[in-house]
């Protein structure tokens, strides 16, 4: 159940299934979910108003499963969640943690059914956070415990184990943070920095103490290599007593034990946040370019097509120049005709012939 509800979507709604049929139903139905957790549920059509839960999920240490079974704490916070309609059951079934008898019959009808049957879908997360409660909730006392220095490796999930280390009037949780993807142990960083800058401030002064370092913590010296091979470095929380007092336990608990799902999660928005953010800014570069493609290919048409325009109009000028031309030439050749006027002709033989002489010696042609 590495995720922000508690309550399992799954069993919920075959529990709901059951209550609501109208009529007997038998079921021997197995349920199986992130993190090794099953969930086994039998009822019988003989006796309808009745249905055996059973659990069976990884602890986050075996020293919570003492020789008899759940450490007593444990029973009772388990006890505590709609002990009318839900009463575990003695041993518990081959194979799991805890097994438990639903009564339907004291389940109140309405709304308030789904409030009963959403607190009995969420007893895995009570079984695991009750562990993690029982360390928490005896930070403030004064008894000294043998190895109180000593790391305690819990393993909320195989590949995500962190570590509670108890200390005098506070208890210190160290998470060895790893991922598969370089961009994301970036993003991540810069989230752990952040989140030490934010929780340095007034505003968050109530808040657990956060701290982020790129090698292990003193507290946990002498823990095995590959529990501290981590590429993301490795983040503390200070837990004090003001906050498991009353109502805050349950919800520092749950905290803790979602942190890494709270990281991861926080990690893939991002990521997703800066992938759509690089679409839309290479949407717009293309737009720009497309833009400005088909601007220049509208000069070219303009350009072009004022080219045309030139050519066509040197075209008609030098055909008009040539009919200018021509005119001119003409008139030219008009100008140079020999100008006619009467009578003329008949003045210039009168007056301007010249007289013809006649030599008296004749002359001989020479060889």
């Amino acid at each position: 159940m590495a995720c922000f509800e508690r309550a399992s979507p799954a069993l919920k709604d075959v529990l709901l299934k059951l209550y609501r049929a109208e009529k007997p139903m038998e079921m021997d139905h197995h349920l199986y979910e992130f993190g090794a957790v099953e969930y086994y549920i039998q009822s019988s059509a003989s006796d309808p108003h009745q249905a055996y839960l059973s659990i069976s999920t990884p602890l986050l240490t075996q020293d919570a499963l003492q020789s008899h079974g759940l450490s007593q704490y444990t029973r009772e916070t388990v006890k505590g969640v709609s002990s009318d309609a839900a009463e575990i059951v003695e041993p518990a079934k081959e194979g799991y943690q805890l097994t438990l008898r639903l009564n339907f019959d004291k389940i109140p009808s309405g709304k308030d059914s789904v409030k009963v049957i959403t607190e009995i879908s969420a007893v895995q997360a009570v079984l695991l956070s009750s562990q993690l409660r029982e360390m928490l909730r005896n930070v403030n006392s004064q008894v000294t415990f043998q190895g109180m220095y000593k790391p305690i490796k819990l393993v909320y999930h195989p590949r995500e184990p962190f570590f509670v280390v108890r200390q005098p009037q506070k208890i210190i949780a160290v998470f060895p943070m790893r991922f598969k993807e370089n961009s994301d142990v970036i993003i991540a960083t810069a989230f752990f920095q952040e989140l030490m800058d934010v929780g340095s401030s007034k505003e968050w002064a109530k808040a657990p103490p956060c701290t982020w370092s790129p090698i292990p913590p003193p507290e946990l010296r002498g823990e095995l290599i590959e529990d501290l091979s981590t590429n993301g470095g490795f983040v503390s929380f200070d837990i004090l007593p003001r906050h498991v007092e009353g109502k805050r336990l349950d919800k520092t608990v749950w905290s803790l034990l979602n942190f890494y799902a709270y990281v991861k999660y926080h990690v893939k928005c991002t990521r997703g946040f800066i992938q759509r953010r690089m679409r839309k800014r290479l949407e717009s570069l293309v737009k720009v370019l497309q833009k400005a493609s088909s601007e220049e290919e509208e000069q070219q048409q303009i350009k072009k097509d004022k080219g045309c325009k030139y050519m066509r109009k040197i075209v008609s000028k030098s055909k008009n120049f040539k009919r200018r031309c021509g005119n001119l030439s003409r008139k030219i050749k008009r100008v140079r005709l020999r100008i006619k006027i009467r009578g003329v002709g008949r003045f210039h033989r009168q007056w301007l012939r010249l007289p013809k002489f006649c030599s008296s010696k004749g002359y001989a042609k020479l060889d």
